[in-house]
């Protein structure tokens, strides 16, 4: 038997660490696309309650203030008719009759003669503006 010489075989992968990444590739591809669908079904769950919470949120609002113009208009109402009685109360403690009464209570009469006092002029003091200027200066600087 001849030996028949060894043939080296040709590897079936000419560069085996691009195949080795290439697999790693694949692998972590399957491995995401798993999860693809999950993670898609998530974020459209996160917006439309983002969504939804802001609804509620803004309805909330819109109902507190409801509540407050409720409450405003009642006090406002409240008000305007403590301000009639008032009035009402004011019209009544200056009217004449009652004045008549108060007067005549108190022993008071109309004047039988009437007098037009006239009351001597003020005598013009000087003019010290400036005066008052160097005063204010003074105090400005915290002089006594």
């Amino acid at each position: 038997m001849l030996a028949q010489p060894l043939r080296q075989e040709q590897p079936r992968i000419s560069n085996p660490r691009t195949a080795k990444s290439a697999t790693q590739r694949r692998v972590s591809r399957a491995a995401r696309a798993r999860y693809s669908g999950l993670m898609k079904f998530c974020g459209v769950l996160a917006i439309g309650l983002t969504l939804v919470m802001g609804y509620v949120t803004l309805t909330a609002r819109l109902t507190s203030l409801n509540y407050a113009v409720a409450r405003a208009e009642r006090e406002r109402a409240q008000l305007q008719s403590q301000t009639a009685q008032l009035d009402e109360r004011l019209a009544a403690l200056r009217s004449d009759d009652r004045l008549a009464r108060v007067a005549a209570q108190l022993h008071m009469s109309d004047p039988q003669q009437f007098a037009i006092v006239t009351l001597p002029a003020q005598a013009r003091p000087e003019d010290r503006s400036h005066l008052a200027f160097l005063t204010g200066l003074a105090n400005l600087f915290g002089a006594k």
